[in-house]
């Protein structure tokens, strides 16, 4: 008797992964698709999974399982779907031997993201096949559905998830894994050798696939038509399904699974059976435009926005012209993104904020460097641009400018792409100093492991990269290692390498204050001492507060004890009075 338990959707993407036999999977941590790979490592038994260094790089380990003949996914968030295009857009014409199916996850509303980039139509430019779900339930039921199809078809798969469902829960049915049999691998250069002959006609086969697989959409089980008051009908999809259903429970719906390619026919007999015809789809009119070239009247996005998650009421709204009450909420502060309590960072940009040096930012915690009180990150772009751009300064503006600039990085986000980019800055004889924020672990998304931690994503111990010697192999003469507290040298080594002409790499190798589980010191603030300069409050903890009369209170419950308060404090106002736990 199968059992039924509720489940995150990105938990429920790592069971249908385990259940369709798959045996290999590769992914870089990117919220929200982090939780997929961190809830696989429970099947370690049965297959094998991986942090790579980059989205690139999984892709093309998912690739390399999939030609020697087994079941294999690469999991990403949509921007990682930049990095692993290149891959991407080569086995598109390539095809598959075992199935292989990237999960992407688009992030609608911005939660945790530098754009709304809709994997749609990445996919629709490389041609690869998307599914998408719309609950829990069918995240695992599309995840099997999809490695079928990509065998059945020789086609690699996209399951397109966004951030509502990844973090939302539902009722899934557990079933036992199907241990699919190992294909075998038979050497074909015609199919995976994409040199230019060999992918001219690849390119005729996959147009053919697609054709194919357009046609059987027609009658695929994930595309549904559900016929009720027909003044109105809607074509939807994953979770904006949910929306409609409850916004519009009496009108027809023809709900699509499969997303790419479209079912023509289906939608041309729906569309003949209802008055107005609505298309409900999150960001990019995808479907939308499809449709209305096959000269189907459809009503979308002159009345729903591109921008952002949409809601019931919002659909009330724009297709019913209903206006719903909200009771507003219960008037709180708003809480600004912050810095963690004894986040080594935070004493570095103090240094930079101190000195008046201008940061070329980087995607992770850091990135919080941009705001208030601390307000040193000027950019930020993408993964490892941080380099690049301080490169593109340099050579646009001189060797002086950016002795004002540095670059600031991460360490798991200088080995995803930050590495490449400080090649790039000796090679091409570059002047510059790079800060590499070393905390230990990919922090922004949840503390996990990478090439340079010493523990593979199963729990394995391993090597562990060194990247001051990494640096010097690259070519760096200048690689200094400091604690980002010792504020006084940390200083005094800013303004010695950002005064050199030439390529400076500077590491602050303090350990993300999360990760040590350890007593910790606690600081007490002396009224009676304070002098109110608000030296301490510069940094902008949060376990710092004023009192009325101007004087500092630290928050027992907050501090970390990092003792970047003690430090900056010139009057004996700050102390350790005991060690607790944390």
């Amino acid at each position: 008797m199968s059992e039924k338990v509720i489940m995150l959707g990105n938990a429920a993407i790592a069971r249908g992964a385990y259940e369709a036999g798959v045996k290999v999977s590769a992914a870089y941590p990117g919220t929200p698709s982090t939780e997929i790979s961190e809830n696989l490592v429970q099947y370690k038994d049965a297959l094998y999974c991986e942090w790579a260094p980059n989205e690139k790089v999984a892709t093309e380990v998912a690739i390399g399982a999939s030609i020697s003949g087994v079941r294999s996914m690469a999991c990403m968030k949509h921007v990682g779907l930049n990095v692993a295009s290149d891959p991407l857009y080569t086995v598109s014409y390539m095809g598959v031997n075992g199935g292989l199916v990237l999960v992407v996850a688009d992030d609608p509303g911005l939660y945790s993201s530098q754009n709304e980039q809709d994997t749609r139509m990445v996919a629709r430019a490389a041609g690869v096949p998307v599914l998408e779900p719309s609950d829990s339930a069918e995240a695992k039921e599309y995840m099997k559905l999809a490695f079928d199809l990509s065998e059945q078809f020789d086609r690699p798969f996209i399951l397109r998830t966004t951030t509502r469902l990844a973090h939302s829960q539902g009722l899934v049915e557990l079933c036992e894994r199907t241990e699919m049999p190992d294909k075998t691998y038979e050497k074909n250069i015609a199919k995976n050798v994409m040199m230019p002959a060999n992918a001219q006609a690849r390119h005729i086969e996959i147009e053919k696939r697609m054709h194919e697989l357009a046609e059987a959409a027609n009658t695929l089980s994930v595309n549904t038509v559900e016929m009720n008051d027909t003044k109105i009908g809607v074509i939807t999809s994953g979770i904006p399904y949910q929306y409609v259903k409850e916004a519009m429970p009496e009108a027809s719906v023809l709900k699509l699974g499969m997303v790419h390619p479209l079912p023509k026919k289906l939608i041309e007999d729906f569309a003949a059976k209802v008055d107005t015809l609505y298309i409900v789809e999150e960001l990019e009119p995808v479907i939308e435009e499809q449709v209305r070239s096959w000269g189907i009247k459809a009503v979308g996005k002159e009345i729903l926005t591109i921008q952002g998650e949409y809601s019931a009421n919002m659909l009330r709204k724009a297709i019913l012209g209903e206006t719903v009450e909200v009771k507003a909420a219960a008037s709180v502060p708003m809480r600004p993104p912050i810095l963690c309590p004894g986040c080594p960072h935070r004493s570095v940009y103090h240094v930079l904020k101190k000195l008046g040096i201008h940061a070329a930012g980087d995607i992770g915690c850091y990135t919080l460097g941009a705001v208030a009180p601390l307000s040193v990150v000027d950019s930020c772009i993408c993964m490892g641009a941080s380099i690049s751009s301080l490169h593109g300064m340099e050579k646009a503006k001189g060797k002086d400018y950016v002795k004002n600039w540095v670059a600031v990085i991460g360490d798991s986000t200088f080995l995803h792409t930050g590495v490449n980019s400080l090649m790039n800055m000796v090679y091409n004889h570059g002047t510059g100093t790079v800060m590499i924020l070393d905390n230990s672990t990919t922090g922004m998304t949840g503390h996990q492991d990478h090439a340079a931690t010493g523990k593979t994503l199963q729990g394995d111990p391993t090597y562990a990269i060194d990247i001051p010697a990494l640096c010097r192999t690259i070519g760096v003469k200048n690689v200094i290692e400091i604690n980002a507290f010792d504020i006084a040298e940390l200083e005094k080594v800013v303004k010695e390498e950002t005064a050199k002409d030439e390529v400076s790499v500077i590491i602050t190798k303090t350990p993300c204050v999360l990760l040590d589980k350890s007593k910790k010191p606690v600081y007490i603030a002396h009224a009676d001492k304070c002098k109110k300069c608000g030296m301490c409050m510069k940094p902008g903890c949060p376990a710092m507060t004023k009192n009325e009369d101007g004087t500092i209170h630290i928050d027992d419950t907050m501090c970390t004890g990092c003792g970047l308060c003690e430090t900056l404090c010139k009057f004996g106002a700050i102390e350790i009075v005991k060690a607790g736990d944390r």
